[in-house]
């Protein structure tokens, strides 16, 4: 590493350590901080003096203290042995620190992202004398028991296959060389990346493939595309935490990464150990071996809190690059953002709505972007994706805050989370009425080939009676339902049936966690049926009453928990319940 001048803090505030004698320190470049080499990041310049947002707990700093340069920015280390692992914010394994410090994470701990010492398999898929270009795959290696990791030749090198091993080697092994316009270039398993630069892609695809999720109120009403990003907000004890679980086990990802960003540490102590005992639908194994978690609990330094996303992105732009599909779980921003407003306070920037930066709504903005689907650096076209899902934690539940808002401009579904359905033990607490997805229309041509056109019919028309529902509430408030005409009446029972035997579902249940897109068409078509048969009969002067009484009710309630290969012939006995039942009233 070159050597650089040295610097001297100054003064010290909090996680902010303001250093002096820094010139040349560039914007973002990390630094080492006092006796014990604390980790630093430079976020502010002023002539020579540098103000540094350290990582790690500053208590016991003195002036005066030594301030190293490394003339790099914030990097992670990519390559295998990140699949599986429990990362803090800033790509540190904690697991690793765990023996060096026990419970608690001693200060100046420098660990590297990737295990130096363990071999992996390497197996070549190129030949010498082979032309390669950015992004090419070159060979790979068994990850984990379901993910193949798929070396790839790093950004901006292009050239000639000189030399390429096979076997076992650590991530800091030369493994190929590649003859380059400005010389020989050697080429390990492992990459180092900037955090807060996206990595470049051929091409950015429109959002036009869903991410299913198998969950009723997201793929029927508020579809996320592959590539998409979606906002969950919520007050505390709505499910934000569940959903995510729900969304991480049953989205069809290969990837997962998570990211607990200034969480209660209890919650992500009870997420550490639960995810490794997940069982995963898709392949048979445990979760964890496909995906990877960064904790950064609010306990935690809060800048290291600040890096904790970016940290999560570019690992899931780096699993994008192989041709994955992933998915990033951030909870949650709101702590993201309160970090934001903590730093931008120590560096006594004017602030804006509420206390937060004025630069809130870009740094947002800036992170969903890199949400994408793309055909990725390469010779060979491969198509990835990275789909962003943040929680959002606003104070009492109140959307009107600052990063509800500027998080709702620049999402394309945003799933809100009510408290009163959540009161109601209605989960998932997601209000039909407030929440919305702009990835209908373009995932409209994948539902019509791969569903039918029937279902976005059958979406409008159970919206429809929704809405219906929520205008007449205000009479029924004020007269009883009993008042109502008998056709409002059946439109508040159908609304009824709809919420609590459609979108209700049980994420413990073994049956009713997971509704394939099939099984969920097939409950909406019996709803509509029922609907229709309804509307029919009171035309014909059947009483609501005697609607209500009939006892197909009771089996459609239970049809959610009838399990998907067995759904098409329930489907066709309700269907026969319902015609045989309604034809006997109208006798």
């Amino acid at each position: 590493m070159k050597e650089y001048k040295k610097g001297e803090i100054r003064s010290i505030a909090g996680p902010m350590v303001i250093a002096e004698q820094m010139s040349g320190c560039e914007m973002y470049e990390v630094v080492r901080v006092g006796e014990e080499k604390l980790m630093g990041e430079t976020i502010k310049l002023i002539e020579d003096l540098a103000y540094i947002q350290v990582y790690e707990d500053t208590t016991g700093l003195k002036p005066g203290e030594e301030v190293t340069r490394t003339g790099m920015p914030l990097s992670v280390e990519l390559g295998p042995g990140i699949i599986g692992n429990f990362y803090d914010g800033i790509q540190r394994p904690l697991q690793e620190i765990k023996k060096q410090s026990g419970d608690f994470i001693g200060r100046g701990i420098m660990l590297p992202g990737l295990d130096p010492d363990k071999k992996w398999d390497f197996t070549p898929t190129v030949e010498k004398g082979a032309d390669l270009s950015e992004g090419d795959i070159i060979g790979t290696v068994p990850e984990s028991k379901v993910i193949i990791n798929k070396v790839m030749i790093p950004p901006g090198i292009n050239g000639k296959l000189l030399e390429i091993k096979k076997g076992g080697f650590t991530v800091n092994d030369t493994i190929a060389v590649i003859e380059t316009a400005d010389g020989k270039t050697e080429i390990k398993m492992k990459q180092q990346w900037p955090v807060r630069i996206g990595r470049p892609s051929k091409e950015k695809l429109p959002p036009n493939v869903p991410l299913l999720t198998g969950q009723r109120i997201y793929d029927t009403f508020f579809p996320v595309a592959k590539g998409g990003s979606a906002a969950i907000p919520g007050g505390f004890g709505t499910g934000k935490t569940v959903s995510q679980h729900q969304l991480a086990k049953w989205a069809n990802s290969q990837i997962v990464v998570y990211v607990g960003c200034g969480e209660r540490g209890n919650e992500m102590t009870e997420v550490l150990d639960t995810f490794p005992e997940l069982d995963d639908p898709t392949t048979g194994e445990k979760l964890m071996e496909r995906s990877t978690l960064i904790a950064n609990t609010s306990n935690m330094p809060v800048a290291a809190r600040e890096a904790s996303i970016y940290t999560g992105v570019t690992i899931a732009e780096y699993y994008r690059d192989m041709g994955y599909d992933v998915a990033l779980m951030a909870d949650s921003t709101s702590r993201w953002a309160e970090a934001l407003r903590e730093i931008s306070g120590r560096l006594e920037e004017m602030p804006g709505e509420e206390g937060y930066p004025a630069y809130l709504a870009s740094r947002l903005s800036a992170f969903y972007e890199r949400a994408g689907r793309v055909i990725t650096l390469a010779k060979e076209e491969r198509i990835g994706s990275v789909s962003l899902v943040g929680a959002v934690s606003p104070p009492g539940g109140d959307l009107s805050e600052p990063v509800s808002q500027n998080t709702l401009r620049v999402v394309g579904a945003f799933w809100a989370l009510d408290s009163s359905l959540a009161d109601r033990r209605h989960f998932p607490a997601i209000n039909w009425l407030r929440s919305y997805s702009l990835y209908l229309d373009p995932t409209q041509e994948w539902y019509n080939e791969n569903a039918t056109e029937e279902f976005r019919i059958l979406r409008k028309q159970a919206l429809a009676t929704l809405q219906t529902e929520a205008e007449l509430q205000e009479i029924v408030q004020l007269i009883g339902p009993d008042a109502l005409p008998e056709r409002e009446r059946a439109i508040l029972e159908i609304a009824r049936m709809i919420r609590e035997d459609f979108l209700q579902q049980h994420a413990y249940h073994e049956v009713d966690s997971y509704c394939s897109l099939e099984k969920q068409l097939l409950m909406l078509k019996i709803i509509a049926l029922f609907e229709k048969k309804a509307m029919e009969a009171i035309d014909l002067g059947v009483g609501v009453d005697k609607i209500t009484a009939l006892s197909v009710k009771d089996e459609i309630a239970r049809m959610k928990y009838e399990p998907g290969e067995h759904f098409k012939q329930k489907h066709e006995e309700l269907e026969n319940t319902i015609n045989k039942q309604f034809d006997s009233l109208k006798e």
